[in-house]
């Protein structure tokens, strides 16, 4: 299982596509306040996060997320526009554990799923 945290409706295509391609099972969070809480009760294997979402707040996604002993030890990786420096920065900062440009995010989504 793997728990998406985005809004973009073009990537939330991209990677229920390629799920199904690789017979991933994807829970996508769009709600606002409700991504912690969700990824607390579905325990994934894998958190991806939109950095680029304004409406999330994907860096206090990752804050809760590596706060909470329940859900410290879950992978997490964040995908953004390659040229935010410092969102990539603040994004570490908050204990990702992967970030990816956008663009290699796409590449890579399939080998990303069947992980």
């Amino acid at each position: 299982m793997i728990v998406c945290v985005l809004d973009d409706l073009l990537f939330s295509v991209k990677i229920s596509t390629a799920a199904k391609a690789v017979g991933a099972d994807v829970y996508f969070e769009r709600a606002p306040g409700m991504a912690a809480a969700r990824v607390r009760e579905k325990q994934p294997s894998l958190v991806i996060v939109d950095l680029n979402s304004a409406r999330l707040d994907p860096l206090g996604v990752i804050a809760q997320l590596k706060a909470d002993p329940s859900t410290r030890q879950i992978r997490t990786l964040g995908f953004v526009s390659h040229v935010q420096a410092d969102m990539i920065a603040a994004a570490r900062e908050a204990g990702i554990d992967e970030v990816l440009a956008r663009s290699a995010f796409a590449h890579q989504l399939a080998e990303i799923l069947k992980r």
